[in-house]
């Protein structure tokens, strides 16, 4: 009979199964390849919803998500909405900031390094007259964003700023933000 290898938990994660799946994916590379998914359906004024259930990863369909995640989008008065929800560019901040934090812990767990705590704050800036097309060197999108870590961990400072920028360089949301990726956008007929 065979023993199984305790389950070694740092930061909340099962490093044994994470060192597990490293070796399946060197074994298949194609276990690497995932597809997310999302659907968006407007409902009135600045006011949008997303659904989230299924993904592919993994060489299968996902079936984990037995109901799906749903985010309202809306804007704030000032942006001619009613505070549905947070607006898309904040969603951003959310998705950077999870991806970021979800990565350092993933890396820090992997190093052996265990995190008390973390906290972020982001500031991002935009020029709405690039939006608005008021402004045609005005940049559409975010100018610049800032993001401060707050960090508490087993490791010197040295190790830690090795994290973070490790971190920053192989978060998925931090790449695609950081470089040009194509997107494509085409009407569908009815």
């Amino acid at each position: 009979m065979k023993t199984q290898q305790a389950a070694r938990m740092i930061n909340g994660l099962n490093t044994t199964q994470m060192f597990e799946t490293l070796d399946a994916i060197k074994n298949d590379p194609t276990r690497a390849r995932f597809q997310f998914r999302a659907s968006n359906r407007w409902i009135s004024g600045g006011e949008n919803r997303s659904t989230i259930q299924g993904f592919y990863g993994a060489g299968r369909e996902d079936d984990s998500r037995e109901v799906p995640f749903e985010f309202t989008n809306g804007e704030p008065p000032v942006l001619l909405g009613t505070n549905e929800g947070a607006n898309p560019v904040e969603f951003l901040l959310h998705a950077l900031a999870g991806c970021v934090t979800t990565t350092t812990v993933l890396h820090a767990a992997a190093r052996g390094i265990r995190i008390e705590e973390i906290s972020t704050e982001l500031e991002g800036e935009m020029d709405l007259q690039g939006l608005l097309a008021l402004d045609e060197s005005a940049n559409v999108g975010y100018e610049q964003i800032r993001m401060k870590m707050h960090i508490k961990a087993d490791c010197s400072d040295e190790q830690l700023d090795e994290l973070l920028e490790f971190a920053r360089d192989h978060s998925p949301v931090c790449s695609t933000v950081c470089r040009p990726v194509p997107v494509t956008l085409e009407w569908v007929k009815h």
